[in-house]
């Protein structure tokens, strides 16, 4: 397990996010959220809903919330040396973070909370007895974010989720870390990052390369649910003037084992991610 201490570059700070997933009119779409300029990491980049694993996520009132038991979460991880409080804080931070953000609340019960202040979520996970549905959130894939302090003087330890968008609620922005917002099918996004048209990190980049080949969003969760989340470290080495970040099953990572579909390779060139293999390699 890491845990952050004083020095963000090397212990990444543990995290969750939500992909939340649709069918739409031509298959599969995942929503996208912009991200602040103001933000100090990939600022008015498009990504998924979350962020940081608080405290009062594994506290025993918020872990008692959840409709599965925190044991059977710390499994679903595949993380030996993760305690099954913080593996289930894990499942807490993403549901409150996708209430936050994207305004969509994943919980049995006629309650919900006052705003989507952290504060009047504490107050109601503690006073109402909701059930937070951790059943409704497949694990999906571990980022831990590389040494790269030009990139990012931050590093992350993200737990990435799948969850099927309900159909009575309608996923937004909230106009505060986030100022827009958008569903796509997963390679018209890629297709967007490649023209310039929107701004994407490697996770963002790499986990729609593996979710377009699937179409639907019942096959993506029921692909995510035949295996433990994959454990996804870049590394990075230098090739011709160039940085490039390398995956696992690439010849240069440490790794040899492949831990997803498409380029084990992207680029970085002023600035951007480019799949080394060509566009079409993060699809095809």
């Amino acid at each position: 397990m890491l845990h952050a201490t004083s020095d963000p570059l090397s212990n990444p700070r543990d995290s969750a996010t939500i992909v939340l997933l649709r069918d739409g009119s031509s298959g599969l779409e995942v929503f996208l959220q912009k991200r602040s300029g103001l933000s100090d990491a990939f600022g008015e980049a498009y990504v998924f809903p979350g962020g940081k694993l608080d405290d009062h996520d594994s506290t025993p009132a918020a872990v008692a919330a959840l409709d599965v038991p925190a044991e059977a979460l710390a499994r679903q991880l595949g993380e030996p040396d993760l305690s099954a409080p913080v593996a289930a804080g894990l499942y807490v931070a993403a549901l409150r973070e996708l209430f936050e953000e994207a305004g969509v609340l994943l919980a049995a019960g006629s309650t919900h909370p006052a705003s989507v202040k952290p504060e009047d979520w504490q107050a109601w996970v503690a006073a109402s007895g909701a059930t937070l549905q951790a059943s409704a959130l497949v694990p999906w894939s571990r980022w831990i974010t590389p040494r790269m302090a030009a990139l990012s003087k931050k590093r992350f330890d993200t737990r990435f989720f799948l969850a099927l968008a309900p159909t009575d609620q309608e996923a937004s922005h909230d106009n505060f870390e986030t100022t827009a917002s958008i569903w796509l099918a997963p390679q018209e996004a890629l297709l967007r990052y490649h023209r310039g048209e929107i701004e994407m990190a490697p996770p963002q980049i790499m986990s729609l390369a593996h979710l377009a080949r699937y179409g639907s969003a019942a096959e993506a969760m029921h692909a995510a649910r035949q295996r433990l989340p994959p454990c996804i470290c870049p590394e990075n080495f230098t090739q011709d003037g160039e940085v490039i970040l390398c995956y696992p099953g690439d010849p240069q990572h440490s790794v040899p084992t492949r831990a997803l579909p498409g380029p084990t390779r992207l680029a970085i060139r002023n600035k951007r991610f480019v799949p080394v293999e060509g566009l079409e390699s993060l699809w095809a």
